[in-house]
C-alpha cells in the first residue's frame, strides 16, 4: 500500500489545531478557577456546601466525559436550551476538568506544613487570610506536577468535540480523511500533531516547575 501526503492538508489541519488550542485553553482556565472553589469548599465549608461540592466532583469525575458532552449540547436542546457547539464543549469539558483539578488543588492543600496555618492564626490572621497569604501560594507550587497532566489530557480530550460538529484537529482531519479516504495517513499526521503539542507542553511545565520550586516545600508535615 502505497503512502501519500500532501502539503494542501495542512492549511485546514492548521485550523483545526488552533481551535482545538484555544477550546484547550478555555476549558482548562475555568477548570482551574472553579476546581479551586472546589477544592477550597471541599475542605473547608460545611455542612451543605461540603455535600454539594462531593456530589459534584463525583458525579464528573464518575460519568463519561462524552456522555456529559451529550448531555450539554444534545440534552439542554430538548429543554428549548440550545447551546452552540463550541459553548458546549467549553462547558462541558471546563466543568469536567473542574472535577478532576478540584482533587489536585485539595491534595496540594493538604500537603502544605500545618504549622504554617497555625502560626498565621496565631499571629492575628483570619482563617481566610492564612488560606489567602500562607496556604495558597505554596499549594499552587505544590500542585504544578499533576495539574501539568491535567492539561495534556484536556488537550488530548478535545478531539472528542468533532462529534458535535467542531472542526477542530480531530474534525478536520476526519473531513480530509472522508473526502480522500487516506484515512491512515491523515490520521497519522494528526496523531504526530498532537504528539508535538504534548512534548511541548510537558517540556514547557517542567521548566516552569523547575523555576518556581522552593526546596523543602511539601516534605514533610
Amino acid at each position: 500500500m502505497e503512502l501519500i501526503f500532501k502539503w494542501e492538508w495542512l492549511p485546514g489541519l492548521g485550523k483545526g489545531l488552533v481551535l482545538t488550542v484555544e477550546l484547550t485553553a478555555a476549558c482548562i482556565s475555568i477548570g482551574a478557577a472553579f476546581g479551586l472553589l472546589l477544592a477550597i469548599a471541599r475542605l473547608y465549608g460545611r455542612h451543605v456546601i461540603y455535600w454539594l461540592a462531593s456530589a459534584y466532583v463525583q458525579f464528573f469525575r464518575g460519568t463519561p466525559l462524552l456522555v456529559q458532552l451529550f448531555m450539554i449540547h444534545f440534552g439542554l436542546a430538548g429543554w428549548g436550551i440550545r447551546l452552540s457547539p463550541l459553548l458546549s464543549g467549553i462547558i462541558a469539558m471546563g466543568l469536567n476538568t473542574a472535577a478532576y483539578q478540584a482533587e489536585y488543588f485539595r491534595g496540594a492543600i493538604q500537603a502544605v506544613k500545618r504549622g504554617q496555618a497555625l502560626a498565621a492564626l496565631s499571629l492575628g490572621m483570619t482563617r481566610w487570610q492564612t488560606i489567602r497569604y500562607v496556604i495558597l501560594p505554596q499549594a499552587l507550587r505544590l500542585v504544578l506536577p499533576a495539574w501539568s497532566n491535567e492539561l495534556v489530557y484536556m488537550l488530548k480530550y478535545t478531539s472528542i468535540v468533532y462529534l458535535i460538529g467542531l472542526p477542530d484537529l480531530m474534525g478536520v482531519g476526519r473531513t480530509i480523511a472522508s473526502s480522500n479516504f487516506r484515512f491512515f495517513e491523515i490520521y497519522a499526521v494528526v496523531a504526530l500533531i498532537y504528539l508535538a503539542l504534548v512534548l511541548l507542553i510537558t517540556f514547557a511545565l517542567r521548566y516552569v516547575e523547575s523555576r518556581i520550586r522552593v526546596p523543602g516545600l511539601g516534605t514533610a508535615r
